[in-house]
């Protein structure tokens, strides 16, 4: 559990600063905050870090640690923080509920390409999930992923209509930390419009990555096609040496 302590410390800081709870833009000291939190100081400087590393918070020497403004004014719908990766956390929108719902699931021998992603033999198998994600009741995204059976065994139905990273990391504590992403935009096709609720003149966002464990192990790979709408990405870049 201790693993998870800066994580947990994180999000929170994190949601408190969407909450606007720290005045004057500046977050409290770190032996304040983790006395609040009640963690070792190497657990609140490993929060801080992440926040720093994602853009969230910027270190002035000798001032103490500020929000960055631009993360208040400009935030993305998609917001991948290093420490989960999953849609369900990375994903938010304020005020909406998001649900899962499980449109197709089943066992399949890898193709070549599939298992060259996953670094799998080619007699492999292969979970192939399809799953449509809602924002009160909008469908936003139709996501179609591939898990090696091999480092989720016994998947079950349930599981697939929650968080899988979520799952994976209380279940077996494994976490998925990095990952490769290619983001296109594309007409939308007859699914598309269909689940999407999209018109055929209107373009449907593409995200296709594969995952990786902490390990360095592929975890997934996964296709998810998303309404124009919620196409907001961004992210900061550390040019530091």
């Amino acid at each position: 559990m201790a693993d998870y302590v800066y994580r947990t410390v994180m999000h929170d800081i994190k949601q408190n600063i969407l909450n606007n709870q720290y005045k004057g833009m500046r977050l409290p000291d770190e032996r304040s905050l983790a006395e609040h939190y009640q963690v070792s100081r190497s657990s609140m400087k490993r929060a801080l870090e992440l926040l720093a590393q994602q853009g969230i918070v910027f270190k002035k020497r000798g001032s103490g640690t500020f929000i960055n403004p631009l993360y208040l004014r400009k935030q993305a719908m998609f917001r991948y923080d290093g420490s989960n990766l999953g849609i369900t956390d990375s994903f938010k929108v304020p005020g909406k509920k998001q649900q899962i719902k499980l449109l197709d699931f089943h066992v399949i021998k890898a193709t070549k390409e599939i298992a060259e992603d996953l670094f799998l033999n080619e007699n492999d198998f292969v979970y192939e999930f399809k799953r449509l994600r809602l924002l009160d009741e909008q469908p936003f995204l139709i996501e179609t992923g591939y898990l090696p059976i091999k480092i989720v065994p016994e998947l079950k139905l349930e599981t697939l209509q929650k968080s899988l990273f979520n799952y994976l990391e209380d279940e077996q504590g494994k976490t998925v930390t990095k990952s490769f992403l290619n983001i296109t935009v594309e007409p939308s096709n007859e699914e598309d419009q269909q689940k999407l609720n999209l018109k055929s003149t209107e373009p449907v966002g593409v995200m296709e990555g594969i995952f990786f464990l902490d390990d360095g192990t592929p975890f997934e790979v996964s296709n998810m096609r998303v309404h124009y709408h919620y196409m907001n990405f961004n992210t900061f870049v550390n040019l530091g040496k």
